[in-house]
């Protein structure tokens, strides 16, 4: 399959469809028509010209073998749900077809990564059924997003070998790639501390979630007792987001300050302050991700930027690596979230002065 069958199929030129394939920056006229070209290059097993030809003549396109690798993504039920995970699987996909590999499938599959939901599904036939939808035996899977260990066990043993691309680790399960959770908290929390607040709430994932822990862990060393009131949990989406805003905002002792577990929720945050601007209660709002959007929001979102372009080049790396033979143990490549201090916290003593809007 050529980048120009792609292209007839798809209904655009094979110029866009190169920048789509090659490029993970590089901006679509809309994320419909991205995901539809990624879609048909998946099901006709798109491969570069370079490495498609040496395939037929039986060579190695580089030091490199050429492998079938499967994504599985497991905090979404769709790609466009969590901007930092479409924008990191783009990435990921591109820097697959770099390494003249092919990617086979791509499944959402979100129950794998709720302990509870696991527990009551039958993740054996889930399984079973993905397995037996492929026409391609492949030779490794990434994971991207967290992941139940009895799921991870399971998966194991259909490859030769996964990484696991994520917040939280596996505990040595599998090799992964990892922007650890615990210390992205610590470093969003460290500077709402150092404002002042003592007040913080968190919003976001609970239940063997390693930023929920951070956040614990944090007021714990600064000796900052952790009020419960102060703890919402609820799914990473914008919509919860601007829900539970509304109940702080008419809450009696809210918190001066809300560390998100990710962008989306700060956002939706942003958006309901944005609606009830008049009212006393703006307190300082900060998450972790830095997807496109929260450079946009107004103030802009302060926020711990994880490296999603080292995550994905890394994640590559090391699986081919495994599939290869080149390492044996389990590896685990962690890398630094770095806080991108904007506009949307202040010190406490200057709470409810910021203006929101967006």
């Amino acid at each position: 399959m050529s980048i120009k069958k792609i292209a007839a199929i798809a209904g655009v030129s094979t110029a866009t469809v190169s920048r789509v394939l090659n490029n993970p920056d590089y901006k679509c006229s809309s994320e419909e028509l991205r995901e539809k070209i990624w879609q048909i290059a998946r099901e006709m097993n798109y491969m570069p010209n370079e490495a498609a030809r040496n395939l037929k003549m039986g060579k190695s396109t580089t030091k490199d073998t050429m492998y079938y690798l499967d994504i599985l993504m497991t905090r979404t039920g769709n790609n466009q749900e969590d901007p930092f995970f479409s924008e990191l699987l783009r990435i990921i996909e591109s820097q697959i077809h770099k390494r003249s590999c092919i990617l086979v499938s791509l499944w959402h599959q979100p129950i794998f990564s709720n302990e509870r939901k696991c527990r009551l599904e039958n993740t054996d036939r889930i399984i079973a059924d993905m397995m037996a939808e492929k026409q391609q035996n492949s030779d490794g899977l990434i994971i991207l997003g967290k992941c139940e260990p009895q799921v991870l066990k399971k998966l194991s043993s259909y490859y030769k070998g996964i990484v696991s691309v994520n917040r939280n680790s596996t505990n040595y399960q599998v090799d992964e790639v990892i922007c650890d959770g615990r210390r992205i908290a610590a470093k969003a929390l460290e500077y709402l501390i150092s404002l002042g607040h003592r007040k913080i709430g968190y919003v976001g994932d609970c239940h063997n979630e390693s930023r929920y822990k951070g956040y614990q862990e944090t007021l714990f060393h600064h000796n900052i007792e952790m009020d419960i009131q102060y703890v919402i949990e609820t799914e990473h989406t914008e919509a919860n987001g601007y829900a539970v805003m509304e109940k702080l905002i008419q809450s009696e002792n809210p918190p001066t300050a809300i560390y998100c577990a990710n962008d989306l929720i700060a956002i939706g945050m942003l958006k309901c302050l944005n609606k009830y601007r008049n009212r006393y209660y703006v307190p300082s709002i900060i998450a972790s991700d830095d997807i496109e959007e929260a450079q946009y929001t107004q103030p802009m979102l302060t926020t711990v930027r994880l490296p999603r372009e080292e995550m994905g080049k890394f994640t590559i790396d090391l699986l081919l690596d495994r599939l290869s033979g080149g390492h044996k143990a389990i590896v685990r490549t962690e890398l630094e979230g770095n806080l991108m201090i904007r506009e949307s916290c202040t010190s406490v003593e200057n709470t409810n002065r910021l203006e929101y809007y967006i």
